[in-house]
């Protein structure tokens, strides 16, 4: 029998880039004494695209806000590049699942916020220059005058992503960025994001929070799949499949067919266990 390409146990996962990015280290996290996370052993490789599954209620948006600094872990400890994460950091950009623009101001006055931070030396129209380039970048040319609510939900999506890449942080971390999109859309942001992360130097590392298995497949270097009740990693596999990626032919590939299969099982199984523990613990069969 193949060995089984997913480490639901065994050692903590290992860094994929140079040096390790983010390091977390026994990490738990409660609102009040509901535990969210617990016991959570992570290392994420500088420069490493990284992909987190799980179901809801598995922690991993409140994984991203830790990394990010917009929480404290109530147990353990977490680290970028040696440092310990105790707040948010203009080295640490979030795109959240509703775009978070503020509807008040024109993209180029959105992005010109993320501007600030990171190039206080910018002119007003230097700042208007370089939104604007920041929108080329993410396919949204001459959008730099409107405003969120004249947009798709796709170009706000887009948008808040230059806005990110703006603060030219070396972590970007997506929660759910594309969840909301039609097929097309989605693809299109797909190869935009992995297209700037792989033409970018030194690359940035990304975490990405995703409930598909083969968004997470195509996207990622690493799948970390997240157990519930608490949120815990119970598998991870390393993505074989070289950079760049062609959809069609990744998507045909028996590899690829078969490695969403047994991600995809693994991820269901676990989500059955929550949903029956007592049939979990009785075994097939025995508990019907």
């Amino acid at each position: 029998m193949a060995p089984d390409p997913l480490a639901a146990s065994g050692p903590a996962p290992r860094a994929l880039g140079p040096a390790p990015g983010f390091r977390l280290e026994g990490v738990g996290f409660a609102y009040g004494d509901q535990p969210v996370l617990a016991g959570l052993d992570l290392t994420i490789g500088d420069g490493e695209f990284l992909c987190l599954l799980g179901q809801s209620g598995s922690g991993k948006t409140t994984l991203q806000r830790l990394l990010a600094g917009l929480e404290r872990p109530s147990q353990g400890r977490i680290s970028w590049r040696g440092a310990p994460v105790t707040g948010p950091g203009i080295e640490r950009g979030m795109v959240f699942q509703d775009y978070s623009l503020y509807p008040w101001m024109s993209l180029a006055e959105n992005i010109g916020l993320a501007l600030e931070r990171s190039d206080p030396s910018l002119s007003r129209a230097g700042r208007r220059e370089r939104a604007a380039e920041y929108l080329d970048a993410v396919g949204l040319p001459g959008t730099a005058r409107k405003y969120p609510h004249e947009l798709s939900g796709g170009m706000r999506q887009r948008a808040a992503i230059a806005r990110t890449l703006a603060l030219g942080s070396p972590v970007l971390l997506l929660d759910e960025p594309f969840g909301a999109l039609d097929p097309v859309n989605r693809a299109r942001l797909q190869d935009l994001l992995t297209g700037i992360w792989r033409e970018a130097a030194p690359r940035r590392t990304v975490v990405f929070v995703t409930h598909d298995v083969e968004e997470a497949l195509y996207l990622g270097d690493r799948v970390v799949v997240l157990g519930s009740a608490p949120g815990r990693v119970i598998g991870e596999l390393a993505v074989p499949f070289p950079r760049p990626r062609q959809r069609r032919e990744l998507f045909a590939s028996r590899e690829f067919q078969h490695l969403s299969a047994t991600l995809a099982d693994h991820y269901r199984a676990q989500i059955l266990d929550a949903m029956n523990p007592t049939l979990a613990m009785t075994g097939p069969g025995e508990g019907l």
